[in-house]
């Protein structure tokens, strides 16, 4: 049974990039162009395995998506992605369970796959 992938990025180019790399790795993948977005599609599909999310973004950003998505899918992973050092340093703290990593930017596409392998075959907390 493939994974399913729930991506929310505001920057159409990487979410492009991002959404393609994991399909090649069998993935399916719904993406979602912000986090109100996605939060929308979180409460019309409850299944998804792992919300892959950028931290800013316009409206609910990352970090605020990650909780309520955990309300709504409580076994929901979650990978933070941000281009902010600033912000990387401040979630460190909340992206280090077996539920959730955070992706500092620039990354490599075969390092995000690789990522993602990882926390889906880990244990749920």
């Amino acid at each position: 049974m493939p994974f399913d992938i729930l991506l929310a990025d505001d920057d159409p180019a990487m979410r492009s990039f991002i959404s393609t790399a994991l399909k090649r790795a069998g993935y399916t993948v719904t993406e979602a162009e912000d986090g109100i977005d996605a939060l929308n599609k979180l409460k019309e599909n409850k299944t998804y395995d792992l919300l892959l999310t950028d931290i800013v973004m316009p409206g609910i950003d990352g970090v605020e998506l990650a909780r309520k998505a955990s309300k709504i899918c409580p076994n929901i992973k979650v990978i933070f992605i941000t281009g902010f050092t600033a912000m990387a340093t401040k979630h460190k703290g909340e992206a280090s369970t077996n539920n959730s990593k955070l992706i500092s930017k620039p990354f490599h596409l075969n390092d995000l796959v690789a990522q993602v392998g990882e926390i889906l075959q880990a244990p749920t907390e």
